[in-house]
């Protein structure tokens, strides 16, 4: 590893875009520790502490505790993520966009000037509701037209500089630079999360004891490490034969093809639409200060991931339950809005292609649908695997990070699909790449 990444440095185009990388990766670093002026830091801290969950761990570690710092970039790049989600899905409502998306490299650019419009307003929705919401209950230490103001203009340049930063990274860099940001973030926090669980479960500890809990640790981390790793990459190829068509004097065609099926079609996708569906009430009733009580508020103790496999609290596990109907649910959602086997099969008719076995046309695509559907709920129960590990012992053990499946699945991801960039451009000057190290 060390060695082939000497060989990377010999590289003069990719040591500089590796070295311009880190450098705009220790910008937001640094940004991350800046505070926003005129804000009550322990404020923040005391109300995460009281509205620990799913939504908030994953807002705390894909913001790299930027959020729970208040700094400049709280808000990081989820207005970013948002609003790609947003235009990714309104490309199959809205026929103008669709267009765009089909227009090749002008298309995506307007597409990309689209996104980066919506995301400065839902930066400046949510740094108001932040603001507003928050500063009537002590996020400002003065509550004031002018605070509100500075706040919320740090707030949105903050989003704006990150989502610059990452366009940049991509550019300029290696790898895809929203999602280095990302990553980044999340494993800026793995450092503390390992260190809480060594003081929780090895410290203090017998040698015996505390040998077993982190070889269960390391374990469990690994498994699941494994698990995103067969998620991601795992493949179901449909075989596709085109026939021969005679050109001039000449035969052409009969190749053979293969249509690739992602067992994780969605993605980190519906974990995160799930999660946010959860967490949605719950943030809005902190918004307006309301704490819960009765009937209402054993709801949202249900919806609160931090009250889930508590063994003395039962109960409020059956919101566990309407997670994972979530999670299938939008696996299913996602991903008959991003592939269309209709389409595919009529692609395939017009090209002259066949799967061995089955008529073209519409056979064709109720047998692609037939495939998806099992390879649909085979990433998702893969998916909620690797959620709800960290929900169990969470509620169990107390084992409480920020970190857990959905963070997993975007740092396996990026990492190698970073790695496979880096090798194939290794590859082109004739140097081993990491991935055959």
């Amino acid at each position: 590893m060390l060695k082939t990444l000497k060989n990377a440095f010999k590289v003069k185009e990719l040591r500089k875009k590796i070295l311009y990388t880190l450098a705009m990766l220790v910008v937001i670093r640094i940004g991350s520790q800046l505070p926003v002026p005129g804000v009550n830091r322990e404020y923040v801290r005391e109300w995460f502490t009281m509205h620990v969950g799913e939504a908030m761990g994953f807002a705390d570690a894909i913001t790299g505790g930027s959020f729970l710092n208040m700094s400049v970039f709280a808000l990081n790049i989820t207005p970013y993520i948002t609003s790609s989600i947003i235009i990714q899905l309104l490309t199959i409502a809205i026929p103008k966009l669709e267009e765009m998306q089909k227009d090749g490299e002008d298309g995506r650019k307007k597409l990309a000037a689209i996104t980066r419009y919506v995301t400065v307003a839902l930066a400046l929705i949510e740094s108001v509701a932040m603001a507003v919401g928050f500063g009537r209950s002590g996020l400002l230490e003065e509550y004031n037209a002018l605070n509100v103001i500075s706040v919320v203009t740090t707030l949105v340049a903050g989003s704006a500089l990150l989502m610059w930063i990452g366009e940049r990274i991509t550019e300029h860099g290696v790898g895809n630079g929203i999602s280095i940001v990302l990553v980044i973030n999340i494993i800026s926090r793995l450092p503390e999360d390992f260190y809480s669980l060594y003081q929780q479960f090895v410290k203090g500890k017998s040698i015996a004891v505390g040998v077993v809990s982190s070889l269960i640790i390391l374990a469990i981390v690994i498994g699941m490490i494994v698990l995103v790793i067969l998620l991601n990459d795992g493949v179901r190829k449909i075989p596709v034969q085109y026939a021969k068509k005679i050109q001039g004097r000449k035969m052409v065609g009969g190749q053979s093809s293969s249509i690739p099926l992602k067992i994780n079609t969605a993605g980190v996708i519906p974990i995160i639409f799930a999660s946010s569906l959860m967490q949605f009430p719950i943030i809005i009733c902190s918004f307006f200060g309301y704490q819960g009580s009765g009937f209402w508020g054993e709801i949202l103790k249900g919806l609160n991931s931090g009250n889930w496999c508590n063994p003395s609290q039962l109960v409020y596990s059956i919101g566990l339950v309407l997670y994972v109907v979530l999670v299938i649910f939008f696996a299913y959602f996602y991903t008959s809005i991003t592939f269309n086997p209709l389409e595919i099969a009529n692609n395939m008719k017009k090209q002259g292609g066949f799967i061995p076995g089955i008529r073209p046309g519409k056979p064709t695509s109720d047998y692609l649908t037939k495939i998806l559907n099992y390879i649909i709920f085979i990433g998702a129960c893969g998916l909620t695997i690797v959620a709800v590990v960290p929900f169990f012992f969470n509620g169990v053990f107390r084992a409480s990070v920020s970190f857990g499946g959905t963070s997993l699945i975007i740092i396996v991801s990026v990492v190698l699909e970073t790695i496979k960039q880096i090798e194939s451009q290794m590859l082109v000057r004739n140097y081993r790449g990491f991935l055959n190290d």
